[in-house]
This record gives structure tokens, C-alpha cells and sequence, in this order.
């Protein structure tokens, strides 16, 4: 599958294209502006891109009301249509996200219902009871998305449901030869809808990939042969950050092993999850460390861990957002991209992960452990990588079997010489190439 090598970027275009939150009903062709970010992406070593949602909704994407037209707080479907080809021919995939679990108040068939009550065709579209009323005093009590009203929650049951989100996928393919699909809250999305969506979608377009969000349990639930291929790695992103800030790299190495490690039990050898440290739903990597020389370590074990490599718009370059102050906060318009040293840093992890294969197909094996320092290494018939980290502010001496004499460090530059062990500076990842 194409997106096991890729490395993703997410935009959220209603925020970065600086739309007004609640829609105004003005066509404004924002999303154009994407255009002028993709040799930004180029540059960055990014060859696929996640958008959060884009068609129609009543506010941030995911209260959808028309499956089938671009938001016009965005413009139109010829602009979506125009930047997926721009991104296609600089050799970029696109997928979107697929809202499957829920729609908005402004949905048609829910607002037939409104209307129309009993007599409306799409009452069984929705779990509803006309015995009570909703918040909004409709006349009738509805399910939200845990206890969100403005979420109203689709009757996957209902055939007459599932074929119509089909169809949609089947327009979105067709209409803007998109590559995938990231299913929003797929946890909580119909196990049978999921199995007809990788039927249908493999049979449309050959290596269609489907992403879902899940949060935590077990992944294999729906990363599987007949639903996803892959899912959102929640658990490594916590175990980033969390092992930074409290100095305890067993927390993440825990992790890993438990996913990725060669002993039978491990739940996920061999599958690719989604790796990230930030997105829309949860605050920017550089509000979340403690201690900013973590930053850039943070992101080199993301980019040679286990896993498909994700970075959210903005992050590149180290802005801050902090979930405490509400969803905007980690969503915010921005004029166009910048470049500094962590973007050029993030660049050469691209360059890396785009010239050593070994570190998307490869397995993981812990070399070295302490609490501040981590060796693992990643190998296949591709070749070998042995990465090491010291979020420490003392160099370290590491000593473990290389079993190599020597090394070219990929990250820093240079070779290096495993004769007496590793030295390991201060705040450093090395990304070694045993020769």
C-alpha cells in the first residue's frame, strides 16, 4: 500500500483558509490559496495530505449538511477539483475525511424531518423517537454523537443510508480522483459499513486507503483485512510526550514494544498506524512539552518509529495551541507557511524516511534503555537503522551490540565509530546507517 512509505500533512482548510466559523452562505473561494503551500510541502519531504473536512457544513466540517458540494466558505467543487490535481501532478495524494458517523441540523434529510415529521421519508435515516423532544425543541428526541446535539447521528442500519454515503464516496472518487479516506470516529462506525466500504472503494480505485480514527482499545479491532488500513495512533502520541516531560522513556518504549515487538502477543507487527504528536483535536506538540529541547526529538522518534509519519499544519515550524482554550486555538488561519530551523530539520527526517525504506517495512527491536536515553533498531531486507536518543542536557555513553564497527549518522552527518560504545550528546536523536 502507497501510504505505508508516505509521509502525511494535515490541513483543517476551514481554519487555515480563515473561514468564519458559523457558514454565511457567501461563496469565497479560500481554499485557492492552498496552491501557493505546495512547494512548501515539496520542500518539507510531504507526497500525501489529509484534509479535514470540506463540504458543506453548519460550522467546523463535521456537522455536514451536503455530502456532494465543497463549502462555500471555501468555494467550489472545480477549486477542490483544480488543488488535488496541482497536488497530484507535484506527486501528492489527497484523502479526505469521511464524516460517516454523523451529520448536522442542517442536513437535508434532517431537515425534512423537521418539517415533515412522521410523513418525511428520512425518519428512519436517524435515531429518533417522536414520544419525546430534543434540546432544540424539535418536536421529536434524537441521538447526538455523545451528547452532542448538533451532531445528529446517521442509522447505519438503514440501507437506504448506506448507499447514499456510498454514492457519495463513489462522487468524491470520480469527481476528484481522490486516494483515501480518514473515517472519523470509525470506532463508533457500523463494523458492516466499514467491511463494505474497503470492498466497494477497493473495487473503485486500486490501493484506496482507508484511515480510521481510533482512540484507544484495541486497533485491530477495525485495522483489519476487511475494514482498515490502519488507524490513528493515539497511544504513541501520548507516550511522546509524556515520556519527554517526565523524563521516563520507558513509558513510550512500553508502548512500542506492546505494538510492535517480534514476540507472538504484540498486537500490531507488521500493520501501519498513523504516528503523529498533534492535530486538530488535541494541543500543538509545543504547548505540550515542558522543555522546548524536546521539540525536534520529539518529532525524529515520530518519523523513525514504527508507523505512518503525520504532521499538522503549522507545527512544522513550532506553533502553539493549547486544547484549554477551545478548538480555534489549534485551528487557526495562517497567511501562508514559514521556514526555520525546525522545519528544516523535519525536512531532513523526510529526506531519511524517503532514502532508508527500512524505516516504513522494517521491524523494531529495543537495543538500549534508560530512563533519558533510548536505542532501538529498525531492519529488513532493506537494509538496518539504528536510531538513539538522549533527552538529557549531559551526553550519554551508550553501550550496546551494534553489530557494526561503523555508522554514518543520516540525521547530524558524519560517520561514527561504535569501537567504544555511543556517544550520544545532549538533546540529540542520531539516525544511524551501519556501514
Amino acid at each position: 500500500m502507497w501510504a505505508d512509505s508516505a509521509v502525511f500533512y494535515q490541513i483543517y482548510p476551514l481554519g487555515l483558509c480563515g473561514a468564519p466559523f458559523e457558514n454565511d452562505g457567501v461563496l469565497t473561494h479560500r481554499i485557492r490559496k492552498l496552491n501557493s503551500w505546495i512547494p512548501h510541502l515539496k520542500k518539507l519531504g510531504i507526497n500525501a495530505v489529509y484534509f479535514s473536512p470540506l463540504f458543506e457544513s453548519d460550522t467546523h466540517g463535521y456537522n455536514t449538511r451536503d455530502y456532494r458540494k465543497v463549502d462555500c466558505r471555501l468555494g467550489d467543487n472545480d477549486d477542490l477539483k483544480d488543488l488535488i490535481l496541482h497536488l497530484h501532478e507535484n506527486g501528492i495524494r489527497v484523502i479526505l475525511d469521511g464524516v460517516f458517523n454523523h451529520v448536522g441540523r442542517g442536513f437535508f434529510g434532517f431537515r425534512d424531518v423537521q418539517e415533515k415529521k412522521w410523513d418525511s421519508p428520512y425518519k428512519d435515516w436517524f435515531h429518533l423517537s417522536f414520544d419525546g423532544n430534543s434540546n432544540y425543541n424539535d418536536g421529536f428526541w434524537y441521538e447526538g454523537w455523545e451528547g452532542n446535539y448538533d451532531l445528529v447521528k446517521l442509522n447505519l442500519s438503514n440501507p437506504a443510508v448506506t448507499d447514499y454515503l456510498m454514492e457519495s464516496v463513489k462522487f468524491w472518487i470520480d469527481e476528484f480522483d481522490i486516494d483515501g479516506l480518514r473515517l472519523d470516529v470509525a470506532y463508533m462506525v457500523d463494523r458492516e459499513f466499514l467491511k463494505r466500504l474497503r470492498r466497494e472503494t477497493a473495487s473503485w480505485k486500486e490501493d484506496f486507503f482507508l484511515a480510521g480514527e481510533m482512540i484507544g482499545g484495541d486497533y485491530n479491532q477495525i485495522m483489519n483485512d476487511e475494514m482498515c488500513h490502519s488507524v490513528t495512533n493515539y497511544e504513541c502520541r501520548k507516550g511522546i510526550y509524556s515520556s519527554m516531560n517526565s523524563y521516563n522513556l520507558y513509558e513510550i518504549k512500553s508502548s512500542l514494544e506492546r505494538q510492535f515487538g517480534p514476540d507472538p502477543w504484540c498486537l500490531y507487527t507488521g500493520k501501519h498506524l498513523f504516528s503523529f504528536v498533534d492535530n486538530h483535536d488535541v494541543s500543538r506538540i509545543a504547548s505540550e512539552l515542558t522543555n522546548p529541547n524536546h521539540l525536534k526529538l520529539s518529532y525524529a522518534l515520530m518519523y523513525c518509529m514504527p508507523g505512518i509519519p503525520m504532521i499538522y499544519y503549522g507545527s512544522e515550524w513550532g506553533i502553539l495551541g493549547d486544547k484549554k482554550d477551545g478548538d480555534p486555538a489549534l485551528r487557526p488561519a495562517l497567511e501562508a507557511p514559514e521556514w526555520n530551523d525546525l522545519t528544516d530539520y523535519l525536512a531532513k527526517l523526510g529526506e531519511i524516511r524517503a532514502s532508508e525504506p527500512v524505516l516504513a517495512s522494517g521491524n523494531y527491536r529495543t537495543l538500549q534503555i534508560t530512563n533519558r536515553q533510548y536505542v532501538f533498531e529498525r531492519e529488513s531486507a532493506d537494509g538496518r537503522i539504528i536510531f538513539a536518543i538522549n533527552i538529557d542536557e549531559n551526553p550519554f555513553h551508550a553501550g550496546f551490540d551494534a553489530r557494526a564497527g561503523r555508522a554514518v549518522d543520516l540525521l547530524n552527518g558524519g560517520d561514527v565509530d561504535f569501537g567504544a560504545g555511543l556517544e550520544i550528546p545532549a538533546y540529540t536523536a542520531m539516525v544511524l546507517k551501519p556501514r
